[in-house]
């Protein structure tokens, strides 16, 4: 049964303690500022445990942090992307050695908001202050691990992580390769030792595919034929196909004509058992093009911006880029201003005439 006792401080003020006692059960309590609140709490704690739903007497306190990311890094991550693997598994490593001994019953969202403080003042490899975005891709990783602890393992009743407010985010870099840019940049690339660097830029200003899925291609997801690429392995863990047309189909067809044997990887390294790196080539293009501020990951930028501005829809950006919503594209909102000027005029001449 639930027992609820006044209670007021030296200095006046009133409190609620809440007490719910059930056979078989250890005895909890919280206190409130307000009797409804402490009222409320009560009788959703008494039905919660008679249901079987209140764990944190029992398996919450069973169990610690570092049991819970242990068992995520051994059952969930290893059905995820390589990269996305291997930067999860860094980011929860961090959490463990923060929180790793604590049991799942005493975290709270104040102590992860406390420790998600200490991540955004810390400093990178680099000795640059973590970027926003970086804090927010460490709580999303623990909070997957909480929603797996609550929804499959039933080792605690909530996740305390969707509490914690999220770093706000600046708005999406949009870098893009003007026409001039372009040129200079694969003329660089033509000239590269590496002779597959060229082939690589093209496909990537012609598919918007990151670096991660380019360089992991194997001649199993390439049909020159339907001139169409398949990548498995994607940020967002889906299926995603592309088309191949112009130019670059023409330059993997070419590729495939000198193709290493020995080795299922399109742009494998020397030894043929891991993707090439490109790094060192990639920036010797760029200097020598002598483009500023411009990353590989900004060929990504490109290519949507080069669709936004030849008229596609943000929905169809979203498709080619393998986005699930339409909120990271729609950074490429204004170049594509145009057509949805267009777009509206059309409408506006059917419905009103001219």
């Amino acid at each position: 049964m639930a027992t609820i006792v006044r209670r007021t401080s030296k200095n006046g003020q009133t409190s609620y303690r809440a007490q719910v006692r059930r056979k078989g059960a250890s005895a909890l309590s919280a206190t409130f500022e307000k009797l409804s609140d402490a009222r409320k709490w009560a009788q959703a704690t008494e039905a919660a445990i008679v249901e079987g739903r209140h764990f944190k007497t029992a398996e919450a306190k069973r169990h610690t942090v570092s049991d819970m990311i242990d068992r995520y890094c051994r059952d969930v991550l290893p059905a995820k992307a390589p990269e996305s693997r291997r930067k999860q598994r860094q980011q929860l490593l961090w959490w463990r050695g923060q929180l790793g001994h604590c049991v799942l019953a005493d975290i709270t969202p104040a102590l992860i908001a406390e420790h998600r403080d200490t991540l955004g003042r810390g400093t990178t490899q680099r000795h640059t202050r973590r970027a926003n975005s970086t804090v927010k891709l460490y709580l999303e990783a623990l909070s997957h691990t909480f929603t797996m602890a609550v929804e499959e393992w039933h080792w605690c009743e909530e996740n305390p992580t969707l509490k914690v407010k999220k770093p706000r985010l600046p708005w999406g870099r949009v870098r893009f390769l003007s026409d001039g840019e372009r040129h200079q940049l694969l003329a660089a690339c033509r000239e590269s030792l590496n002779p597959s660097l060229h082939t690589i830029v093209v496909l990537a200003l012609s598919t918007g595919a990151r670096k991660g899925e380019l360089l992991g291609l194997r001649w199993s997801d390439v049909d020159l034929r339907c001139g169409t690429l398949t990548f498995h392995e994607t940020k967002n863990g889906e299926r995603r196909a592309v088309p191949l047309t112009g130019l670059t189909l023409a330059l993997m067809r070419q590729h495939a004509k000198v193709r290493r044997l020995g080795t299922a990887l399109v742009f494998p390294d020397p030894t043929g058992t891991r993707p090439a790196n490109i790094r060192a080539a990639w920036q010797g293009a760029i200097r020598r093009a002598a483009i500023a501020d411009f990353r590989f990951h900004d060929l990504r930028h490109t290519a949507a911006s080069y669709l936004a501005m030849s008229g596609a829809s943000l929905a169809e950006i979203a498709e080619v880029l393998g986005h699930k919503t339409l909120a990271m594209v729609k950074r490429y909102t204004h170049l594509s201003e145009g057509h949805t000027r267009s777009v509206v005029e059309r409408m506006t001449r059917a419905v009103f005439g001219e």
